[in-house]
């Protein structure tokens, strides 16, 4: 793995770089995008960027400075031979005053990147008992505040499943922990809209736009009547889901391969600095 923070390559990736103080440490203030890389080129660059100046205005941190992080990208590229691999850019709002306010340091920024192990084709998934809220100040933003995030995916993990996923408070469902739900009913595919707190996936967005599908927020309960159903996300790409809850489906059914296929068919399209 490789590591840069504010313009400079650490010499080791585990090397001490940020402020104690930090308020991406110590509160949770800030937000990242993470970034598959395909044979040495960063997939959908554009459209992560622009989710990351998204949340970091929602979240009140001050403008990004884009070209710095692609500096920071490519730094960490250079040299690497990675066929499959996954970038991580962090920008938090700087050292701070202990507590919740923030004070005025410049943001931290940090872009990271390694390789990664591809997804198995098909996977298990687990209901959790917690809600998302759909109305809360941080619905939709890809936010580094994550606990509630690990607690549920290790009550998933604890029942076998590689994915955790959340109804929202009213009771519809929501997505994951990393990941966006896509289902099929009546042969059509669905995946709930965005008013229903869920990220605005880049993976999410491109499916909806090369293949189609509706989006419609339902009780989570619906997906008991699902024929097959798939997670989306920027590592899993379209993975079939073959236990929900400990009910089995097809998987891949065939909505889900026609997916697969065109996204493999036109994932190139998107990869470049």
């Amino acid at each position: 793995m490789r590591a840069w923070i504010n313009g400079a390559l650490l010499p080791e990736a585990s090397d001490p770089a940020v402020s104690v103080t930090d308020h991406g440490l110590t509160v949770g203030d800030g937000v990242f995008e993470a970034i598959k890389v395909v044979d040495g080129l960063p997939f959908a660059l554009d459209l992560h960027l622009a989710r990351l100046h998204r949340s970091a205005a929602g979240l009140g941190l001050p403008g990004v400075d884009e070209e710095l992080v692609r500096r920071g990208i490519a730094t960490v590229l250079e040299g690497e031979e990675l066929s499959l691999g996954r970038i991580r850019i962090t920008v938090t709002g700087g050292p701070a005053p202990m507590g919740s306010g923030r004070g005025d340091a410049a943001p931290t920024v940090v872009v990271a990147a390694g390789a990664m192990s591809p997804w198995p084709a098909t996977t298990a998934v687990a209901t959790v008992p917690w809600p998302r809220n759909e109305r809360g100040a941080l619905a939709g933003l890809k936010t580094t505040s994550y606990a509630e995030n690990v607690v549920a995916l290790a009550e998933a993990r604890r029942r076998g499943a590689s994915e955790a996923i959340f109804a929202n408070l009213a009771g519809h469902l929501c997505e994951g922990t990393g990941s966006n739900v896509f289902y099929v009913v009546d042969g059509e595919l669905r995946t709930p809209t965005l008013a229903s707190g869920c990220l605005a996936g880049v993976t999410r967005a491109l499916i909806l736009e090369w293949y189609g599908g509706r989006e419609v927020d339902e009780p989570i309960e619906v997906v008991e009547r699902a024929s097959e159903v798939f997670l989306a996300s920027t590592t899993r790409d379209v993975q079939a889901v073959a236990t929900w809850d400990g009910r089995e489906l097809v998987a891949p059914g065939p909505v889900t391969s026609e997916v697969a296929a065109l996204w493999r068919q036109r994932e190139p399209e998107l990869l470049g600095l």
